[in-house]
């Protein structure tokens, strides 16, 4: 059958994604096809276009998505025809109308939740179930940093730290951004458009610094946000907005006081099976008693999947955007 996807056929700017016509075939044994309602933006999809994070070309884009079954493969036991799903991570390929995908990385959509609100919320959301669940085990009554709070995954940081009982400071580029990050639950926030974050930390915790930093934000923020831990701390890089962290001094970490480092991806957090499923359920519990609510704030046709891309390295989205077949 045919289908609407974008593609990218060499590596650049927002141009180089062009709307195709495509064959999808019928699923493998292990695989759904799947009609898809809505689709994620997401500032990786730019790491892929631009070869960031390089792929063999010609190649789609995405991977958050939400729809209904069309097909499963023999394999497929946990899925059926018209079931309503959505998935986070997998193939790049989710900018489309139609696709094949691999079941294990598929989970069934509450039926309280939206095709809109799903595609807005898969990966970033499982971005903070992650971070705040797994990479650094949040308890209650810490006070944390986290980059670009008014931002799709940060928005859901702010909510989902806030029911933890979690003292999150938010950097934001605006003050419109840092009302908004103020609405969604953070603690404070601070406009590193004009204030020196590392300094404002140090003040809003009484010198104290805090245990954990999640920077998505990447080489702009890495040597501020290792002066914003406090010794023995854990800085969390999961993203590179302003361009990837490189040269990283071990000697530098062990003079401002032996920190720890890593570098999570999404991937990595969700196998085997049964833990994408947990943490998947975790995220929708949250969203159906209300306590996360996924602000989509910019909405696309597939087709203008370009200016999305423009729009969102230009820094004038907030929430989450999607594009929608």
């Amino acid at each position: 059958m045919k289908a609407q996807a974008i593609r990218i056929h060499q590596f650049g700017g927002p141009d180089v994604l062009q709307l195709e016509q495509v064959e999808v075939g019928d699923p493998g044994p292990d695989e759904v096809r799947i009609r898809n309602h809505a689709v994620g933006l997401n500032f990786i999809d730019v790491y892929y276009r631009t070869g960031l994070y390089p792929t063999p070309l010609p190649a789609g884009l995405g991977f958050e998505a939400a729809g209904v079954v069309e097909a499963v493969g023999s394999n497929v036991k946990f899925l059926k025809e018209g079931d309503r799903v959505a998935h986070g991570q997998g193939p790049l390929g989710a900018y489309a109308d139609v696709r094949v995908m691999p079941a294990t990385m598929v989970v069934r959509l509450p039926k309280k939740i939206s095709f809109d609100d799903a595609a807005a919320v898969m990966l970033k959301g499982l971005t903070v179930q992650y971070l705040f669940r797994q990479t650094y085990r949040l308890q209650g009554n810490e006070t944390i940093l986290f980059h670009a709070a008014a931002g799709g995954v940060g928005l859901i940081a702010c909510q989902w730290a806030k029911a933890l009982g979690v003292k999150l400071i938010g950097t934001v580029s605006s003050d419109e951004k840092a009302a908004l990050a103020k609405a969604h639950g953070a603690w404070a926030t601070i406009n590193y458009s004009r204030e020196n974050f590392a300094e404002r930390v140090k003040e809003l915790t009484g010198g104290a610094k805090v245990p954990v930093v999640y920077d998505g934000v990447g080489k702009d923020t890495w040597e501020g946000s290792l002066d914003c831990l406090q010794p023995r701390g854990l800085m969390v890089s999961f993203g590179n907005a302003s361009g990837a962290v490189t040269g990283v001094s071990l000697g530098t970490l062990a003079a401002k006081g032996s920190l720890f480092v890593t570098r999570p991806t999404l991937g990595t957090h969700l196998v085997p099976r049964s833990r994408l499923e947990a943490s998947a359920q975790e995220m929708f519990d949250l969203m159906l008693a209300g306590t996360i609510k996924v602000d989509i704030d910019q909405r696309y046709a597939l087709a203008d999947a370009a200016q999305a891309h423009r729009d969102l390295q230009a820094r004038k989205t907030t929430g989450s955007s999607l594009l929608l077949p």
